[in-house]
């Protein structure tokens, strides 16, 4: 078994590098193969709600019924039937490529058995569902399905009667029967939704919606089918004739020959012994208790910690944790999750090169969707969700509009795509993901009650490679990579303390998301916002806090120039923002200070604060640091958070 699984190992690695290749690593079909069964059971769904309608349940008026749908609905009816046969054969081909998949990557013993079983069923369940669908038309398919599956069950001894005998002869199958095949496929499809989201409930974050600019394509393609190859009848049903040529679904019904080939009871014990190995298979071989332990997981920042079942990955364990983790094919072929080991040893996993390589390797990455933990983990990733009510997404982000406010300082206007507005909390960031997949991070200007819209601030890097792209390429309607809400640094709401914002350069940008918010939500805190630049010129949108300051008694802005020149005419505060702060709060004791900016602002202000009576916990901070290790670019902006 474990030379099968290693076998399938390779074999899938391959596959999904040459779908990276052609799909790119989001949009892979086979990282999506739950989300995309899922997707066809919904075709599926719709499109026989739109058959049924139709459908006439009498014996006699079934076929004609369904002539009329394919040949008198002008293109509609053609189109429906065809999505209703190809997305249920999609559900076949995904829901196995899925199962196959799961157990070649070894995710279906321990902790997995559950959804391993409730999807065999599922299964079943599909394939009931499905072979009681190809007796509704009543042509000479449906009577050779309708016989060979009586002639089948007729061998289990649950039937006084043998069943084959109410279809010997025409007019044999009466009304009242057809319309208990009809019932039986509506009834059967209805257990399966319910089976199929007992199935899901068992998997943190369980993706059941593949991307739109997969999910699209793909309806595309079974509309197209449709037009090409239309599902047709074949010829009316005679029960006083023997159907003996026939083109067969195989992937439902590639069974029914064997019942003639072979015997009903020898079908039987092969579909009855497949099901069983398969239900037994997350138990084989026997596991002894004692090596299947659990291990803690301590994620930083924010210090959160949990527990790792024998087998769990550490995305896996974190999700179920509700630790807000970054993701996103959740197969070791993006590298979103990527993080440190700072403690603790790891088996990595099967994955894509290019996803994790030999030297991030040897530095102690990882990839969490792989990595299962061999002892207790200390792990840290720096695009951890802190906040855990709104979950971490990957989405794309159409340039809406580029505004320049100053030399250095572009205001970008992004749409998400995949979705609606996007839910974050004020002061947070999201990160624009590169071609290279490295990640440049910018902070939300946008406050989160007008998220329609995603309002950037981004400085202009001498020598940073995207943010060059950004002043001198980037046009409207380009599409960028984003994923977030990240970050710890949010507006605490919990207390009535006087707020003070320090912001420095574009750390203006969350500032601006807080301050609004407040206003939105009627918070009458004081508020005093001290926002340093080195010259007037950079002052980008100065004329927004003194409008704040006008018409709110509780906010009050104080601009700091640390570098002001004769020509500024500046009468203002001068010096650094801190020691302009401290001139007014000589005692912090009884402050909340939200500070944005570099590095070397934000530490030097943290400390001084610390002096004057203010405490950890009272003092947020979101900094901007450079990432001089970037060949062939000059330093970008990452971030840290505290």
């Amino acid at each position: 078994m474990h030379f099968v699984r290693r076998a399938g190992q390779w074999f899938f690695l391959r596959l999904e590098n040459l779908f990276n290749v052609i799909f790119g690593d989001r949009l892979n079909p086979l990282y999506h193969l739950g989300a995309i069964a899922y997707l066809m059971t919904w075709i599926a769904v719709a499109t026989g709600l739109y058959l049924y309608v139709f459908l006439d349940t009498g014996v006699k008026e079934a076929y004609a019924s369904v002539e009329r749908i394919s040949h008198e609905h002008w293109y509609i009816g053609q189109i429906m039937r065809g999505l209703h046969r190809y997305a249920s054969d999609g559900m076949v081909l995904a829901m196995g490529l899925h199962m196959l998949r799961h157990f070649v990557f070894d995710h279906y013993r321990g902790f997995r058995w559950f959804s391993w079983v409730t999807g065999i069923f599922v299964l079943w369940l599909v394939y009931a569902s499905g072979i009681n669908g190809f007796m509704l038309p009543w042509d000479r398919l449906a009577q050779f399905v309708t016989i060979a599956t009586a002639e089948w069950l007729d061998w289990l001894p649950i039937f006084s009667e043998p069943m084959a005998r109410n279809f010997l002869q025409e007019g044999s199958v009466n009304d009242r029967l057809f319309s208990l095949l009809a019932f039986m496929h509506i009834g059967i499809s209805l257990i399966l939704l319910l089976v199929l989201w007992v199935h899901t409930q068992r998997v943190a974050k369980a993706e059941t919606n593949p991307p739109r600019y997969l999910a699209l394509p793909l309806l595309l393609a079974l509309i197209v089918l449709s037009l090409v190859w239309p599902v047709m009848s074949q010829g009316p049903a005679n029960l006083d004739t023997l159907v003996t040529s026939l083109q067969l679904d195989w992937f439902y019904l590639s069974i029914f020959p064997l019942i003639y080939v072979w015997s009903p009871k020898e079908v039987w014990w092969l579909v009855l012994g497949g099901t069983g190995l398969l239900v037994l298979l997350p138990w084989l071989p026997p596991v002894r208790r004692s090596a299947a332990r659990e291990f803690q997981l301590t994620l930083r920042p924010g210090d959160d910690t949990v527990s790792v079942q024998a087998g769990e990955t550490i995305l896996e364990a974190g999700l179920r944790g509700g630790i807000a983790l970054p993701y996103e094919c959740r197969s070791g072929g993006c590298g979103v999750c990527k993080c440190t080991v700072v403690q603790g040893s790891v088996d990595h996993g099967a994955y894509q090169p290019s996803a994790l390589t030999e030297e991030e390797r040897r530095a102690g990455k990882v990839l969490m969707c792989c990595a299962t933990p061999l002892s207790d983990l200390d792990l840290e990733c720096e695009n951890i969700g802190v906040v855990r009510d709104i979950p971490i997404r990957t989405f794309m982000a159409r340039v809406q509009k580029l505004e320049r406010l100053t030399e250095d300082v572009m205001r970008v206007l992004l749409k998400p795509l995949d979705s609606g507005p996007m839910p974050f909390h004020a002061g947070q960031y999201i990160n624009i993901v590169l071609e290279d997949r490295e990640r440049r991070a910018f902070s939300f200007a946008t406050a989160p009650h007008e998220a329609e819209l995603i309002e950037l601030h981004v400085k202009l890097i001498p020598g940073g490679a995207f943010t060059t792209y950004v002043f001198n390429a980037m046009k409207e309607g380009d599409t960028l990579r984003c994923e977030g809400p990240l970050g710890s640094f949010y507006l605490r709401e919990d207390s009535d303390r006087p707020i003070v914002f320090v912001a420095g350069s574009t750390g203006f940008a969350p500032v601006k998301s807080m301050v609004e918010y407040t206003f939105h939500a009627g918070l009458k805190r004081p508020m005093h916002l001290y926002w340093g630049v080195k010259s007037v010129g950079d002052f980008y949108m100065k004329e927004l806090p003194e409008r704040w300051a006008r018409e709110h008694g509780n906010f009050k802005f104080i601009p700091v120039l640390s570098e002001p020149s004769p020509g500024d005419n500046w009468t203002g505060r001068t010096g650094t923002v801190h020691e302009a702060i401290l001139q007014d709060f000589p005692d912090m004791a009884g402050c909340e200070v939200y500070a944005c900016g570099s590095v070397g602002m934000v530490e030097t202000a943290h400390s001084a604060f610390l002096q004057k009576g203010m405490t950890e916990d009272r003092c947020f901070s979101d900094a901007f640091n450079f990432a001089p290790h970037i060949k062939g670019q000059g330093g970008e902006i990452v971030r840290t958070s505290d």
